[in-house]
């Protein structure tokens, strides 16, 4: 090929060439008012729609005329400025549980994990369900009632605790010089003994969210649930209990010490032992 031959080389040479336009992209949010570029059409965002011929967006003006229009590149104007418009997605807050947990979707049944949380009664373990039951669906654990923290030492001499094998229990009335502190003492490193200072559970439920100013007092002696169902107009603790249970929807209607006995005994059922091999 000879060094003058006009039609080898580049034939683009010397020539700039235009890079394609671009323009900012904005999210097509429904209500936020824009103006079709070169047509006299100003609208609010209805809706997106996707047919046969690509995608569109329908767009009311004030009068209350509905258009569809092409989502093309650069086809409209958003305050003042030439913008490409995309399909707006709203991100939805994760769910959470009654726990205030982040709710886990589509958990399938686990086998139940070895470890176990112990509660004193029904009732107990109904409040503990009621808000922290996906927790403990989510970690196959599974809460057993003790009918009395005075079966805890019989219990633990059958279950022998150990390391993966763990028990946590959840005690009323855990105060100093109590029965119930006297009781959970010694219980070994693999059991964890946690609760909350009332003399039952229901006292643990804030008394507002039952129509109450406070939870009345009940002299020593006396059944207590019997004695607050007659302080307050409740027919028996079947009543009681009813309206009690139904008060309880999420960890916002429990007292504060309830709420960190159980998270704590959540997490000490939950947390993998490490071994010497581990380390």
């Amino acid at each position: 090929m000879s060094s003058d031959d006009r039609y080898s080389g580049d034939i683009f040479s010397g020539h700039k060439r235009q890079a394609a336009r671009t323009f900012p992209e904005v999210p097509a949010k429904p209500g936020i008012v824009v103006e079709v570029f070169g047509e006299d059409f100003v609208g609010a965002v209805i809706n997106f729609e996707k047919t046969y011929d690509g995608h569109f967006l329908r767009l009311e003006d004030r009068k209350g005329t509905q258009r569809l229009f092409p989502m093309i590149t650069g086809g409209f104007l958003y305050e003042g400025q030439r913008v490409t418009l995309t399909r707006f997605v709203e991100k939805q807050a994760p769910r959470r549980s009654n726990s205030g947990s982040r709710r886990v979707e589509n958990v399938k049944a686990k086998v139940a994990a070895p470890s176990r949380i112990w509660v004193e009664g029904i009732h107990d373990a109904a409040i503990v369900e009621k808000v922290w039951g996906h927790d403990l669906r989510v970690e196959g654990v599974v809460v057993e009632y003790l009918e009395g923290l005075d079966n805890l030492p019989e219990r633990l001499a059958e279950f022998r605790p150990g390391p993966g094998r763990r028990i946590g229990v959840l005690a009323d009335h855990l105060v100093k010089g109590s029965k119930e502190t006297r009781l959970v003492e010694n219980v070994g490193p693999h059991v964890l003994v946690t609760g909350h200072p009332y003399i039952d559970i229901w006292a643990a439920v804030k008394p507002e969210r039952l129509g109450l100013r406070a939870w009345p007092d009940v002299p020593f002696g006396e059944d207590w649930k019997t004695g607050i169902c007659n302080r307050v107009g409740w027919s028996d603790p079947k009543e009681g209990w009813h309206r009690v249970y139904n008060a309880v929807n999420s960890f916002r209607d429990l007292d504060s010490t309830l709420i960190g006995a159980v998270e704590r005994l959540v997490d000490f059922v939950t947390i993998p032992v490490l071994t010497k091999e581990d380390m």
